[in-house]
């Protein structure tokens, strides 16, 4: 179908500039816009995006727990208990 359109030109500038980018038609490039938009509203969901499915595995810790950031715990852990034990050493000798 055929019909003129006016864009605003911040709109229109974008949509060359996609056209640029992905080296498409830019009648091409305003009909992908205009139909993942029509049909995103329309079903609630954008149909470019790819469903993803995630595998899960069994931890032996608890959701949410970081083990990178309990070696991270460990660590400051250790700095803390080098420094005391500096610390008794200079008072000892103090």
């Amino acid at each position: 179908m055929k019909t003129t359109l006016t864009i605003d030109p911040d709109v229109a500038e974008a949509l060359k500039e996609l056209a640029d980018v992905q080296k498409k038609p830019f009648e091409q490039v305003v009909n992908e816009a205009l139909r993942g938009a029509v049909l995103s509203d329309a079903n609630g969901e954008d149909p470019r995006r790819k469903q993803v499915r995630i595998q899960t595995f069994h931890s032996g810790f608890m959701p949410g727990i970081d083990q990178m950031k309990l070696n991270q715990l460990n660590d400051e852990l250790m700095v803390e208990e080098f420094l005391e034990k500096e610390k008794r050493i200079r008072d000892s000798k103090g």
